[in-house]
């Protein structure tokens, strides 16, 4: 089998992916429509020529005009059926999506709102499709601290119901991790894992701080935990899983081309290292997608691509049988593609 078919083909499973950034352009269209929300471009072809970022505050720009489009329970239940379909279509066995509630707030969606309806999507997929997902709630950066403070009460409060962590996302610049401990401190108290978003605008100084004050156990991105050996040899030590989203890197300048991301490099520090989509309709990729142009830049052979989605496998957020469960799963599926 050749190795694209077999990307193809294989069980993935995802860990850094932001829902509101895989609405797809037709659907966008929709809802804009419904709500008479004027955007740049009226076409698919259109939205995607604005999908082109010239530095990370212009994409938080196009998220936010996104974001805006969502206005009603059934948009985000929508949303999210069309997100799981995509993700079983992919074989994604296991998705843990980001999530930010405080923007549908915003729209007078109440939180209980959002995420009955978003679980009512969950049961769906897992029912229909075979798949399932957890949900990470993440505090925008640019919001106060007691801001934040509401939306770990609210992640908290679901932890029963498919929250699996609180994260945090947003520019990073002007927003350390240290603004939210209290925040993280209250969700590490409740038992709810911490999975800040860190080291992709900013550098090791970010991932530090969210080691340090939110008591991470998984970073978004950390690409640029490599201008700190010290920062290395940590994350080396506690094998703290990274979720890198390579074509994301690129769009938004932070690595200059696919060729010269720093993957690799990760790799071969004995870094934990998981692949991801991050926001596929906004960077114009899919979680197969960036394992194929792994493969093709850097010659990833299929050992190391399936070690790969074992590590995503490993470290995703579920009860230890839940786990062990999904690895099971992973592994029959290489093995069904092997024989």
């Amino acid at each position: 089998m050749l190795l694209a078919e077999f990307i193809r083909r294989m069980p993935k499973v995802e860990l850094h992916v932001h829902l509101t950034g895989a609405i797809e352009a037709q659907t966008l269209l929709t809802l804009a429509q419904k709500y008479q929300v004027e955007l740049p471009a009226t076409t698919v072809e259109g939205l995607k020529n604005w999908y082109t970022y010239t530095d990370f505050n212009h994409f938080v720009e196009v998220y936010l005009k996104i974001a805006d489009c969502i206005r009603a329970p059934e948009d985000i239940e929508l949303i999210t059926r069309e997100f799981l379909a995509a993700q079983a279509a992919q074989n994604i066995l296991h998705s843990e999506v980001t999530f930010t509630p405080y923007y549908s707030t915003l729209q007078g969606i109440s939180f209980n709102q959002q995420l009955m309806a978003i679980n009512r999507a969950r049961l769906w997929a897992e029912t229909e499709l075979g798949v399932t997902m957890g949900w990470i709630i993440d505090i925008p950066r640019e919001v106060s601290p007691e801001i934040g403070m509401l939306v770990a009460e609210w992640a908290c409060s679901a932890m029963d119901e498919g929250v699996v962590a609180l994260g945090l996302g947003g520019p990073e610049i002007g927003n350390p991790p240290e603004k939210f401990v209290e925040a993280f401190a209250y969700a590490h108290q409740m038992g709810m894992p911490s999975v800040p978003h860190a080291g992709e605008t900013v550098g090791a100084k970010s991932i530090w701080g969210s080691l340090r004050a939110l008591n991470a156990i998984r970073i978004g991105h950390g690409v640029r935990c490599l201008e700190d050996p010290a920062l290395v040899a940590e994350l080396r030590t506690r094998q703290i899983p990274l979720e890198v989203n390579p074509t994301s890197n690129v769009c938004l300048h932070v690595a200059p081309s696919f060729a010269e991301h720093p993957l690799p490099r990760l790799m071969a520090e004995g870094l934990y290292v998981t692949i991801n989509s991050d926001d596929p309709a906004l960077f114009n990729t899919t979680l197969t997608d960036e394992y194929l142009l792994a493969a093709q830049h850097f010659g990833f052979d299929q050992a190391t691509i399936q070690g790969l989605v074992m590590k995503a496998a490993q470290a995703v957020l579920l009860p230890d049988d839940q786990r062990e469960k999904l690895i099971q799963r992973v592994q029959a599926g290489f093995e069904q593609l092997a024989s």
